[in-house]
């Protein structure tokens, strides 16, 4: 699975790739197809923090641009990652992706995590929740998305500026990244802005579960 996502991540734009990990049998599985690994503490609440260290470790100027591809992500599509990174600048120190909602039960679906953007394309809120919120389209008898009303489904790649990023672990956790459990919302509330890349469609699902492994495993069979 590792390899896979690290593989796709060759076919971006970026310098260079990196695992970073906790296991050593995923260093072992990343040497036999020589892809670099970096060994990291068991510690770590979160990728976020994860990754800091490894650029930690690495020297990382602070203006290299990060991306944190996460490793469940066999299907990711290079472009993505090159857009998202892409998206980082002098001011802007975070970024993430998302895609067009078009249907209710993805609106509804509490495992679809959804963002509502400001006129310059940064996000405003996430939420599990519907957001934005069609008080006239939405009701306990109605849901139904009217022809004009739009909303985004979070994508999960964030990219940041190195020296964001090894900040970002030492920012205390908010009340609200606690109450949805997403740690994006963290930023947001220490008033950092958090630039949105809109990709048309949605990226192939990744492998939460046996069925989704089956499915990317068929899909490599046929290459």
């Amino acid at each position: 699975m590792i390899v896979r996502v690290a593989e796709r991540a060759l076919l971006s734009e970026a310098q260079d790739v990196i695992v970073a990990t906790d296991d050593e049998s995923i260093v072992d599985a990343c040497a036999k197809h020589n892809i670099r690994a970096i060994m990291t503490l068991k510690t770590h609440p979160s990728g976020t923090d994860r990754i800091a260290e490894v650029t930690r470790k690495l020297g990382f100027s602070d203006s290299t641009v990060v991306v944190n591809v996460q490793g469940d992500e066999p299907l990711i599509e290079p472009e993505l990652i090159n857009s998202t990174a892409q998206k980082i600048s002098e001011t802007t120190l975070m970024a993430t992706a998302a895609c067009p909602i078009d249907s209710t039960d993805e609106l509804f679906n509490p495992n679809i995590v959804k963002v509502v953007l400001d006129k310059n394309g940064r996000a405003l809120y996430f939420s599990r929740a519907p957001i934005p919120w069609d008080r006239a389209g939405f009701s306990e008898a109605q849901r139904q998305m009217s022809p004009n009303y739009a909303a985004l489904r979070h994508i999960g790649i964030y990219a940041y500026r190195n020296d964001f990023l090894l900040g970002y672990p030492s920012l205390p956790v908010s009340p609200v990244e606690e109450m949805e459990s997403l740690e994006q919302l963290r930023a947001l509330w220490h008033g950092f802005a958090i630039s949105v890349h809109i990709s048309a469609s949605a990226p192939a699902a990744g492998v939460d579960t046996p069925e989704d492994l089956d499915r990317v495993r068929r899909h490599f069979m046929m290459r």
